[in-house]
């Protein structure tokens, strides 16, 4: 009997694939450091073992995958490399399990992981299909057809990955502590494309996908009528948004998302796409398709007296506007209140103006202190560099978020991809 552990099983991939090998049947235990991460919760309540790093973990017969964040001298890989065991890098490991399936990589600079649980949803609908989000959550499926992926483009580390679909949804430039700029993050992605085994899913709307080449098929979706798949009549109504689907001018259908914002819309269209090249009754599509509840930290809900509070993972200018257009569009009467936690101070000093530009969407903006790491730490930028771009912007702490409850009409926009939870929980403390 094989033994996965998994070095740094916390880690939101790490925690996703342990799911996935567990609902498998596979024996599945990990390690990490002693403190709380919201990605450990499935895990505990599937049952598999979360121990402290430590080298009495490592046992003869283990297969060893470790998050590509721990490297030697960390104490569980010296000890497997004394017992002679190989340890696998998370997408090592990935790129060969993959092969099992018919596998679907979903990446994009932007809305990765809410089409990931998307197409998930609708492809489960219809084939027993295993996935793993980006955001912590896998499911196995023992009799499984197909895989859902996310495939992070950050290090290139989806050039690990041979999929034989690849959904792209676009291209822009994040990651400034790595990428040079957008062509560079767009070689990436070309790279990315001449590992493609059957097909490219690509968002013709977007300039830089237009220019990719692959050995095999690229089928275009978007709002333009140069593309395959195209939506026509898009409207928005209070349970969401309807739209017509053409496939090169014929008429496809008629679809309901309960998304609001146009990212929505396209994120389908791709979904639709897919499921549509490996031949997805279009009823099954409709049906699943009105169904999605969402995936976590993606416009996840919650009323609070007369108030909205929205968590959202939105940590570039791309995705804050993206997010601000679907609040205005589901909640046209409420004020929209954005309470904004920069992350990294690299990113924060590439997009300063145009984070500025589209928080300034806003009715109103609170900025709360910039997430990042000491080893990033940039003395000559400060909450202040944003703020004093954005007119009336205030800067708010853990310890006065009382004072947004003066918007008594308000959608709260929690965004950021740091620890920004925090201030919604300080928010609901100080308002019970």
């Amino acid at each position: 009997m094989t033994v996965y552990h998994f070095i740094g099983i916390k880690g939101s991939g790490m925690s996703a694939l342990a799911q996935i090998l567990h609902d498998m049947n596979e024996t599945v235990q990990g390690s990490d450091v002693d403190k709380t991460f919201f990605t450990q919760k499935p895990l505990e309540e599937k049952g598999i073992p979360i121990f402290t790093f430590n080298e009495e973990n490592i046992k003869e017969g283990q297969t060893i995958i470790s998050s590509p964040a721990y490297k030697d001298p960390h104490e569980e890989i010296v000890k497997a490399k004394q017992l002679d065991i190989p340890v696998k890098l998370y997408p090592q490991f990935l790129g060969e399990f993959i092969k099992n399936f018919t596998s679907v990589a979903v990446t994009g600079s932007h809305g990765k992981t809410s089409t990931t649980g998307l197409l998930s949803h609708v492809l489960g609908s219809a084939h027993p299909t295993s996935f793993l989000i980006g955001d912590g959550t896998g499911k196995g499926e023992e009799n499984s057809q197909y895989f859902v992926f996310e495939a992070c483009e950050y290090r290139r580390h989806f050039l690990n990955y041979q999929p034989d679909y690849c959904i792209m949804t676009n291209i822009d430039f994040d990651h400034p502590d790595y990428f040079k700029d957008v062509e560079d993050v767009f070689s990436a992605f070309q790279s990315m494309a001449m590992q493609v085994n059957k097909a490219i899913v690509a968002c013709g709307d977007d300039q830089h996908l237009q220019g990719i080449h692959a050995n095999v098929p690229v089928v275009f979706y978007g709002f333009g009528e140069h593309n395959d798949f195209q939506a026509r009549n898009v409207t928005v109504t209070p349970e969401g948004m309807s739209f017509d689907v053409y496939i090169r001018n014929t008429n496809y259908g008629s679809f309901t998302i309960p998304g609001f914002g146009d990212h929505n819309v396209l994120n389908a269209l791709a979904v639709i796409a897919l499921c549509h090249y490996e031949n997805v009754d279009v009823m099954v599509l409709k049906e699943s398709l009105a169904t999605f509840k969402g995936v976590k930290r993606r416009f996840s809900e919650k009323q609070v007296g007369t108030q909205i509070l929205i968590d959202d993972y939105a940590h570039h200018p791309t995705e804050i506007f993206a997010t601000i257009q679907a609040t205005k569009q589901k909640y046209p009467e409420k004020e929209v209140v954005a309470i904004f936690q920069p992350h990294t101070f690299t990113r924060t000093k590439t997009f300063l103006n145009e984070f500025a530009e589209t928080l300034n969407q806003a009715d109103k903006v609170y900025l709360c202190d910039i997430f990042g790491s000491a080893r990033e730490y940039d003395g000559n930028l400060s909450i202040q560099d944003l703020q004093s771009l954005i007119p009336e912007s205030e800067l708010i702490s853990e310890a006065d978020m009382n004072r947004v409850a003066q918007h008594k009409n308000g959608v709260l926009l929690f965004m950021g991809a740091g620890d920004i939870q925090k201030f919604q929980q300080a928010y609901e403390s100080s308002i019970k």
